[in-house]
């Protein structure tokens, strides 16, 4: 099969190889797929690069851990009626030498979710870690049924979904963008933070305060969201902008909010499986729309890699 790896760590172009391996045999409890789509994440380009001092976690890596394609094969334990059926792929790479980025990728069961008639592949691929991600940010601390949810960075890969899916779980939502400019990219209540005053502007919008923050950058909003909090507020934060934020300890305190941090990696199965079912019901209903970024072929990978680093409006695939 064609695929794309490394053997070392380092930037794209210096590092990743593609070329010919052999075709994987789906184990016990697995299923082997043939790529049609291979989704990339800032968390695949972070681990190739060796970002926060990471290590090579096997000889080889095959990239990605999203994907889109058609059960080929099925290992011991797995309905052969899964043959044929047309599925994304989520985890691939996740504590896993061998990912998405490759003609055929081999997963457990589980791990392939079926794709219906009416969710092309493109979108099924981008689905994986931002969907999941969103999804486990919004519903962690149960419901948000008539709540007011703020999601910053609503541009972007898990924003933009995690707002789709607080706002078809019937929760009040307002999303902010970095710049002034981009607000005309944006749908429904949406605050700039390079505005003369965004806490005010949220609390226009949401005078008693949000109930949830749903957090891109914990350190750079850290002040901006206890302004906007009140009494229980959670603050569900996936990523920072620096790697050992300050933030407003006794406002927060005094608030009683809930901080939570999440690594997609290490999210409780159930919690996995749940996003994976509800991800799968609002793509078939055409409640999530996901921008996706023309496909680039396997032999440009390094750009592929190289455009995820530089933009996360647009999910980057590799056409397989």
């Amino acid at each position: 099969m064609r695929a794309v790896w490394y053997d070392r760590q380092g930037p794209a172009a210096d590092v990743l190889r593609v070329g010919e391996l052999p075709d994987p045999e789906p184990g016990p409890g697995e299923v082997r797929v043939r790529l049609r789509f291979s989704g990339i994440s800032p968390g695949d380009t972070k681990k190739r690069r060796g970002w926060l001092g990471s290590t090579m976690p096997y000889p080889r890596v095959i990239p990605h851990s999203d994907g889109a394609g058609v059960v080929d094969r099925v290992g011991d334990g797995v309905s052969r009626t899964r043959v044929g059926r047309r599925v994304w792929v989520y985890g691939a790479q996740s504590y896993r030498p061998s990912g998405t980025a490759a003609g055929f990728t081999t997963v457990p069961g589980e791990l392939a979710v079926d794709l219906p008639d009416e969710v092309d592949d493109e979108v099924g691929a981008a689905l994986g870690i931002p969907g999941i991600t969103a999804h486990r940010t919004v519903f962690a601390d149960g419901p948000v049924t008539g709540t007011t949810v703020l999601v910053h960075g609503v541009l972007g890969a898990v924003g933009s979904i995690a707002a789709q899916l607080a706002d078809r779980a019937g929760a009040r939502v307002i999303g902010t963008v970095r710049r002034t400019t981009d607000l005309s990219s944006a749908h429904g209540d949406v605050v700039a933070l390079d505005g003369e005053d965004p806490a005010g502007a949220i609390r226009d919008l949401a005078p008693g305060g949000v109930d949830r923050v749903i957090e891109v950058d914990f350190a750079g909003n850290a002040d901006l969201d206890a302004a906007v909090v009140h009494n229980n507020s959670v603050i569900a934060a996936y990523a920072t902008g620096r790697d050992r934020p300050e933030f407003p300890f006794w406002p927060l305190l005094f608030d009683n909010v809930t901080l939570r941090l999440f690594g997609s990696d290490d999210f409780p199965v159930e919690a996995k499986r749940q996003a994976a079912t509800d991800l799968t019901a609002a793509a078939r209903a055409g409640a999530i729309v996901i921008p996706v970024a023309p496909p680039l072929p396997l032999d440009r990978a390094a750009a592929a890699h190289e455009q995820v680093d530089r933009d996360n409006r647009r999910r980057v695939l590799l056409a397989l």
